[in-house]
């Protein structure tokens, strides 16, 4: 869709993981993080996933599942993104010495299916369940279990 973004070297990939994370190690206690972090794809492959190219960008600290919240603990992440996308980023690069502009698009976000309903605001126990059918999802509820 945007050829010229993509012919750009200087112009950033990057994907969102969100996941849940219990500090103590221990289901029964209540205390869970959720960390979103940022990881830039348009590096070779072995440098994706080294620690300096992988960013925390917040950690969202819950006594349960932030689902109600998640809209607005994603917001400042939204507007930032789209501030990069939209309005070009004026940014020095060290290696040529020089400023150039910059874009950043968000091309995937990494999760488990518990994520994907909150972030999404679906509800896997009705019909959206399927990433792939969506509302075209051939499910039926059982009323009793025996």
């Amino acid at each position: 869709m945007h050829p010229q973004f993509s012919m750009e070297s200087q112009n950033i990939f990057v994907g969102l993981c969100i996941d849940e994370f219990n500090p103590f190690r221990s289901f029964a206690a209540p205390y869970f993080c959720w960390p979103m972090i940022l990881t830039v794809y348009n590096l070779p492959l072995m440098m994706c996933m080294r620690p300096e190219f992988i960013f925390l960008y917040m950690v969202i600290p819950s006594l349960n599942n932030p689902s109600r919240n998640i809209d607005v603990c994603l917001r400042p992440l939204i507007e930032e993104l789209n501030q990069l996308w939209s309005s070009r980023t004026l940014t020095f690069d060290v290696l040529r010495k020089h400023d150039f502009q910059m874009k950043v698009a968000l091309i995937w976000i990494i999760n488990d299916f518990h994520v994907h309903k909150m972030v999404f605001g679906w509800r896997k126990h009705e019909k959206l369940t399927c990433l792939y059918c969506m509302e075209n999802t051939k499910s039926l509820h059982l009323n009793k279990w025996w």
